[in-house]
Parts: structure tokens; sequence; C-alpha cells
């Protein structure tokens, strides 16, 4: 007789167990005994249950009280795959089978109680009572590699429930499938499913893989090891390798500095460019007695280029040959740029010849200046003609033509001219006008006038020079001026200098402190330099041949602040220059032999000092107060062996040289002032500066030179 879980009301119950002790029970080994019977009323799990926890203790409910001591592992099991391990106990009409460890998880588990089992009257269970439950399914979800992510989501879960899962990846790694056995079942790192028994994931990861792209331009890059893409954490070796006439300065994009070669670690995509730039090379001239033009003109070139040099000589010299990096008489010669290069323009003596010049004058007289019996060959000799009385000039015959009077002439071969006069007709009158310092246009311009003919005068005054008057047969200040023509007339356009003693000088604020000051670093060549003044170059504040044995002043090796300061009190000041304007004198392109007073000298092309002896001389004449402003749109070029002479107390603190481009001193040449140059700035061999080399964007380049600020 079996029952599965009774629900008796009390009258009932009352009628079923008079029933039952009205009948009795069966016998056993023992003599009956005519009573109730023990009858399962319930179990938990109940017979067919699913999604039992594993953790469940199984119990099964009496009708009554039970012998405690029938109720043990021998009549109370329970066998899943195998008989289960545990712990059997009673209380209270229950017996209780505790498991020894979890149940294992969706497994069939079959619950037994013999007849093994009596009440305390020895009455016993009638038959067997078995049942059967089933666990609650589990998901096990885990990583492989099991260092390469972790995962979430495993545990128990009813059967059809919906679990989801999760894998995420370490760092390095990247996940790439849910697996059940040796079958895919997922490529998405959440993975949802519904529960159909127990399932063993496992997320698998693989090791992250990145690409590197290179760029070079004007050169190549070489990876080690050359791989379309790299596991995380691998070294790449990246050596860059300039093309000809190249060399490799930086890494940028993905990487920085200028290491090379460069070990990059691969911990994601890489894009990395390798930047070449071309070598540059500095071409150094050295021309005594003439000059060398250098075209294209630049303080460096790129390594490859060409560049035109020709000779110029001096006057009484002649190009004779190249020598340093360059030999041969070509000119103009061409330079491949290789190397750096220093070339020397060789000039000799042009043999002396001499001349006659033999003047012939019939009513009249012509001075000579200079006067001589001979001339040296290239001489230039001013022939002014002279009318008698009565007569006018009217041209010149012979080695010369044409009615300029003075004339100039160059003596390159024995020469014999005539002035010729002609009587000046009646009633005719001849204009002298004489002008210092300027001009005077004649309008009309003829050697004699008829009587009563009116002749417009305009005086022209010269640089740093203004008109103020007429004198001799004119007078007062109009300009033009017309004149009546009713007698021989002599008349003077007087022309005074122009006021520029009130010139103020440029504020050098702290760039003042240096005697030398650049943007592209300093290089020196000669171990005999001086330099009396502070020593500096920003950005760039790379110095080359020189330490403290050079420089009297503070010698800045670093991009110190105070150079950083310096350098933008230089702009001030060469913008300063630059902006100057009122009352501004041409400049000449050559200044030798020339005597200035103090003013605002202005040219927008290139200037410069040459010649030999006086001709290579520039006087500045001033007092101490006198300031000297020089502004060109270009170079600033002195040849070898010239100089700058100070007189009247003049200073060399007070004259600006602004220099639109780059200042090169010639060799041994001695040069007065502050040279403030957009660019760059050379001082050659020997030359010496009694002022500042400061250079705005460039360097400064010295070779065994003296300088004092």
């Amino acid at each position: 007789m079996r029952f599965k879980k009774l629900s008796l009301t009390p009258a009932f119950a009352f009628a079923f167990a008079l029933a039952l002790f009205t009948s009795g029970c069966s016998e056993d080994d023992v003599v009956e005994v005519v009573g109730v019977c023990p009858i399962v009323l319930s179990t938990i799990p109940d017979d067919g249950d699913v999604d039992v926890p594993l953790d469940q203790v199984i119990s099964v409910i009496f009708n009554e009280e039970l012998n405690p001591e029938t109720v043990n592992s021998e009549t109370f099991t329970i066998t899943g795959t195998n008989k289960v391990t545990g712990t059997v106990t009673y209380s209270e009409s229950t017996a209780f089978f505790t498991p020894a460890a979890n149940l294992l998880p969706n497994v069939i588990y079959t619950g037994t109680v013999t007849t093994g089992i009596k009440d305390p009257m020895g009455n016993a269970l009638q038959e067997n009572y078995v049942w059967s439950f089933t666990t609650i399914p589990q998901v096990t979800a885990t990583a492989a590699p099991e260092t390469s992510g972790t995962v979430t989501g495993s545990g128990d879960f009813n059967e059809g429930s919906t679990v989801s899962v999760v894998a995420t990846a370490n760092e390095g790694f990247a996940f790439s499938n849910w697996t059940v056995g040796d079958k895919i079942v997922s490529t998405n790192a959440n993975y949802e499913f519904k529960m159909n028994g127990n399932i063993a994931l496992v997320a698998h990861f693989v090791v992250r893989t990145y690409t590197l792209n290179l760029t070079a331009e004007n050169g190549t890059v070489a990876k080690d090891p050359n791989q379309e893409t790299y596991d995380t954490g691998t070294t790449v070796k990246l050596t860059a390798t300039p093309a000809a006439g190249y060399e490799f300065s930086s890494w940028s994009g993905d990487a920085t500095g200028s290491t090379n070669p460069l070990t990059v670690t691969m911990d994601a995509d890489k894009n990395i460019t390798a930047n070449f730039t071309p070598i540059q090379f500095s071409l150094s001239l050295t021309a005594q007695n003439g000059t060398i033009a250098k075209d294209p003109n630049q303080q460096t070139y790129n390594s490859g280029s060409t560049v035109k040099l020709t000779a110029s000589p001096a006057v009484g010299y002649q190009f004779s040959s190249w020598s340093g990096d360059a030999s041969g008489s070509t000119n103009p010669l061409t330079v491949t740029m290789n190397a750096n290069k220093n070339i020397t323009a060789n000039f000799t003596l042009v043999p002396i010849s001499t001349y006659t010049l033999n003047v012939t004058a019939q009513n009249g007289t012509v001075a000579k200046n200079p006067n001589q019996q001979t001339y040296s060959s290239g001489t230039t000799v001013k022939l002014t003609a002279i009318p008698a009385t009565g007569y006018q000039f009217s041209s010149w015959s012979g080695d010369a033509s044409g009615s300029t009077n003075p004339l100039t002439i160059t003596m390159n071969a024995n020469k014999n001219i005539t002035a010729n006069f002609t009587l000046i007709p009646a009633n005719t009158y001849t204009l002298n006008v004489t002008a210092q310092n300027g001009t005077v246009a004649k309008d009309p311009n003829q050697q004699s006038y008829n009587s009563g003919s009116t002749v417009r005068l305009t005086a022209t005054p010269a640089n740093g020079y203004e008109f103020s008057s007429w004198s001799g047969d004119a007078s007062g200040t109009n300009n033009p001026l017309s004149v009546t023509m009713n007698a021989n007339k002599n008349i003077t356009a007087n022309f005074t200098q122009v006021n520029n003693s009130n010139i103020q000088g440029i504020n050098m604020r702290s760039a003042g402190d240096f005697v030398v000051l650049a943007g592209a670093g300093i290089t020196n060549t000669g171990v005999t330099t001086r330099l009396t003044g502070d020593v500096g170059s920003f950005p760039t504040a790379t110095i080359n041949g020189l330490d403290q044995t050079n420089v009297i002043g503070k010698l800045y090796t670093t991009a110190d602040p105070i150079v950083d300061q310096a350098k933008k009190d230089l702009t001030t000041a060469y913008n300063d220059g630059q902006s100057r304007s009122l009352n501004a004198i041409s400049l000449p392109g050559q200044l030798g032999g020339l005597t200035l007073t103090p003013g605002l000298y202005v040219n927008s092309s290139s200037t410069g000092i040459s010649g030999t002896g006086p001709q290579g001389v520039l006087t500045l004449h001033g007092d101490a107060n006198a300031v000297w402003i020089f502004k060109m749109g270009s170079t600033l070029i002195t040849d070898p062996g010239t100089s700058i002479v100070l007189s009247g107390g003049a200073k060399a603190e007070n004259i600006y040289w602004i220099v639109g481009t780059s200042a090169t001193l010639g060799t041994t040449s001695v040069f007065y002032g502050n040279i403030l140059a957009d660019i760059s700035i050379t001082l050659n061999t020997g030359a010496v500066l009694n002022g500042r080399a400061l250079a705005r964007t460039g360097s400064v380049s010295l070779d065994s030179n003296t300088a004092k600020k």
C-alpha cells in the first residue's frame, strides 16, 4: 500500500486511522500489534519536482511517530548517478536526509524509504516508498586562456529561464567566441540563451593585434620584424634611412624625438612618420683686391645644389684663379654643394701702363683735373672748357665728342682732345650757373641766349641737403627761377645741409647687454676670438667653438629666459629701425671714400664698403651725441681690409645698421656700430667689430675676431 501527500480532514483522518486500526497491519518478523501502520504523507522535494536546489535537505513526513532507531541510512537512501552519501536524522514524524555535499546539477535523483521503518509499536511501513526529483541545471562559464579575460554569469538557473553570460577581455587580448564543447555558440561577448540542462561555456580570447603604418618622404623606414600586424606588447625596431642629400631629423605622429633607430611597443594601432631635412652646407668666400658674387646668395645650401660664383677684380687688378675647395680659372665658376666649402678668388695686379693727354683750345682754355704729364691706365680725368671773353664752348673733337662740359674721360690710351669755342653772336648773352651740393637744370639749355629771352632754372639738392637761395646775378628763394637774359649772367644756387643732428637712437633694451646674439646658434672657428659683452642664442642655444676663455661677460649655453627676452627686445629694436623714414637720405650702394654726417640713410637693396686705400674707408663725422641709422633692404657686405673711421668725437654705440637680410664683414676689416640683421651675420677671419652682432632669426659665424660692445 503506497500513499503520496495526504490532505485529510479531521473526521476523515479519524475514520481512516480507525479503519487501519481495526483492519490491522501485515505481519513482520515480530509479533503483530494491532494499530496504525506508518504511512508517507509527503516528501520534500515532491515526486516529479524539477529545478531542485543543489543544497536541498530531503525530508519525508509520516503519519505518526516512528521508532527513531529504524530511521537510518539503510532505510532512507537517495540515489542519483551513484548512491548519495549523507546523514539521516529524525524529528517529530519527519525523517531528514542531509547530503554530505551539494547535489549534482540537472540530475534525476531517486529517494527510497523502506519497510524497515517502524513505529514504536513495531508496525512497519507496508511497502517501500520510492519517488524522484530533478535538480536545477547549472551554467559553468570559464575563460580560455585563463589569464586572457574574465567571465560572469555562472550559476544555477531554472530550466527554460533566460541566462546571460558576459566575457571581458584583459589588456592585450580580444574576445573571440563562446563554445560548448567543440561547437561555437556565439561570437558576441554578451551571450543570452535559455536553460536546457547543464551547460559548460568557454569564452575564448585571442591576443590583440595592431597595425603599424609608416610614412617617409625623402627617405625610407625599415621595420624589424617586418609584419602586417603585431601582437600586443611586441616591440618593433624602426630604422630611418635618408635619401641622398637628406638627413633624418625627427619622428612625428604616434612617435616623437630624434632617436634613430627607434623601438616602438605595439599597444595600439600606430601611424608614424619619419621626417628628413635637406643636408645644408656653408660656402665661405675670400677675395682680396676684388669681390665674389654668389648666385643664389644664401647663408647655406641644400646638398647637391649648384652655386654660380663670379669674381670681379678691383681697379688695377685682374682675376687669375680659384683656390681652396675650387681650382682653375673658369669665371664664372659653378660649384656643386656636396660639403662645406671655403673658396678663394685670387687676383693679380694688371701691369701698369701710362698714357699722355694732349688738350688743344683756341678762343678759350681747358683745365685738367688731375693735371699730370702722364696717367696710369684706368685713371679718370676731368676736363673743363673755359671760353674766352666773347666766346662760348660748343663741342669736343679728336678723341672725345659731344658738348658735355665738364667732360670725364678714362685713360686707356694716348689721347688728343680739342675744345671748340664759337663767337657769341651780337645781342646774345651767356648764363653760367654754379651749384655745390646740388645741381641746376637750365630750360632751355643753351650756350648763349638772345637778348630778352627767359631761362628757367631749377635747383635740385644732393642727398642730405636742401635748396636755400640764389646768389650772384640772382637772389631770393624762388625755385624754379625765371631769368631774363639782358646781360651775361653768373648765378649760384646755394644749398644747406638738412639738420639731422636731433635724430634719436634706437633703444636696445636688454639686447644691449649682448655683444653677440643669435636666433639659430653661434659658431666660432678661431681660437683667438675675444668678445666683450654677453653672448647667447635663442631658441637654438647651440654655441660651438666658444667657452668662457673667449668671452668677457656671461656666456649662455642653454635656452635661458634672459636670452629669450633679449631676442624679443632685439626684434623691437629692429622693427623700430625699419620704421624710421623722417628726413631720410638716400644711401649709396658703395660707401667707400665717403664722409657722412649724422642722419637716417636708406637703401632699398644692398650696400657695403669696397675698394682699397682711401677708397676703402668710410668716415663718419659728428660729435659724441651724433646718431647714424643706416637702413638697407638686403645685405651689408664689406670687402677685406676696408674700414670705418670715426671723427669729431663720434661713438660706435650711436651707429645702427638695420640689415634686411644678412651682414658679412670682410677679412681683417674694421667696423663700427650695432649690426641688427634680420637673418644672419658673418665675421670673416680677423674682422674687428666695435659694436654688436645681433641676428634675429639666423646664426652668427665668427673666425678669430675681436668684438666689443
